[in-house]
């Protein structure tokens, strides 16, 4: 008899984790908002400039829109197209979903600072 209430329990608890991610295995709480807008900025300089995390379009995978003004921060980032979330928590800026051209970590508290490329340190802070 206990064995059928466990087997009972577990497929309740299986069906409602199911129920809240909608069938795919994810909490709903922690979905990404389906953009999000964060502040870049550059150690040394007062420059700011925004940057816009866009729609999924894989797993890991999103649109990236770089305001123009962040070529004074980094020259070259504003080629970047899309933005790849790593198992690990880190964030990898590129222009064709694969090769990073600036890849951040997680830093203390909220948001990102990067360390690959060494320099220019980068600091992505969300802004909403």
């Amino acid at each position: 008899m206990k064995l059928l209430a466990g087997l009972v329990a577990s497929v309740a608890l299986y069906g409602g984790v199911q129920f809240l991610s909608g069938g795919e295995g994810r909490s709903v709480a922690t979905e990404p908002a389906a953009s999000s807008t964060y502040r870049l900025t550059a150690n040394g300089h007062e420059a700011a400039c925004a940057v816009r995390r866009g729609a999924e379009v894989s797993d890991g995978l999103s649109l990236l829109t770089v305001a123009p003004g962040c070529r004074k921060l980094m020259p070259g980032i504003e080629r970047v197209k899309f933005w790849r979330e790593q198992a690990d928590g880190s964030v990898a800026f590129s222009e064709n979903g694969v090769d990073p051209i600036v890849t951040f970590g997680v830093a203390d508290g909220d948001g990102y600072e990067s360390y690959a490329p060494a320099a220019p340190l980068l600091a992505l802070n969300n802004d909403e």
